[in-house]
């Protein structure tokens, strides 16, 4: 039997602050008089769904629809608790990892939800392409919380950061917890 988990995203109180991890992918944070809304493109309906769920757990309201391209695209209605997110994330016009950020548990849950999925024995979690230099701080984020990733894909329109290894997929998994109905194999991290 593994050890119990103390902190996992399901042990955890849903919060606003934990749509980090959509940002640390590719999400976006756009503010207004109205306040700010987070939203997000991805690939699957099933994550669009899941990601609603949880922004909803946390106390806001969600919506999902299709993006101009056609990919299931999800936000949150606008909100001024959410304004100190938006205003962390942001440098300038400029979307930018906040200085010593550590994932919670529930944010590192977003972020696999949101851009994560598998790479034979390993895992990836995207990063987004349009703000390269937060890959760098996104990745000591990681080892922040004992998982040490390695940079991949910069070049090219997919950055993500690789986890391999045993104890460092199985520290993942202990994060994210169990995955949601409508994951298939290969879209949520596995330490088997």
């Amino acid at each position: 039997m593994g050890q119990l988990a103390f902190f996992s995203a399901e042990t955890e109180q849903p919060a606003s602050d934990d749509l980090a991890g959509l940002l640390a992918a590719q999400g976006q944070a756009l503010g207004s008089d109205s306040g700010t809304r987070v939203s997000i493109v991805v690939a699957d309906t099933w994550r669009a769904e899941e990601i609603a769920r949880e922004m909803r757990a946390a106390g806001l309201d969600a919506t999902t629809t299709t993006s101009d391209e056609g990919s299931p695209l999800v936000r949150t209605d606008y909100s001024h608790d959410l304004d100190s997110l938006r205003r962390a994330w942001s440098a300038g016009a400029v979307k930018a990892m906040p200085a010593g950020w550590v994932p919670t548990p529930r944010a590192l849950r977003l972020w696999v939800l949101a851009a994560g999925h598998g790479d034979a024995d390993r895992y990836l979690l995207g990063l987004d392409p349009h703000a390269p230099e937060s890959h760098g701080p996104l990745s000591t984020a990681l080892m922040r919380v004992g998982i040490a990733p390695t940079l991949v894909g910069t070049r090219g329109p997919a950055p993500a950061l690789r986890v391999a290894g045993h104890r460092r997929l199985v520290r993942l998994v202990e994060y994210v917890g169990a995955p949601p109905p409508g994951a298939g194999i290969g879209d949520w991290p596995d330490a088997v």
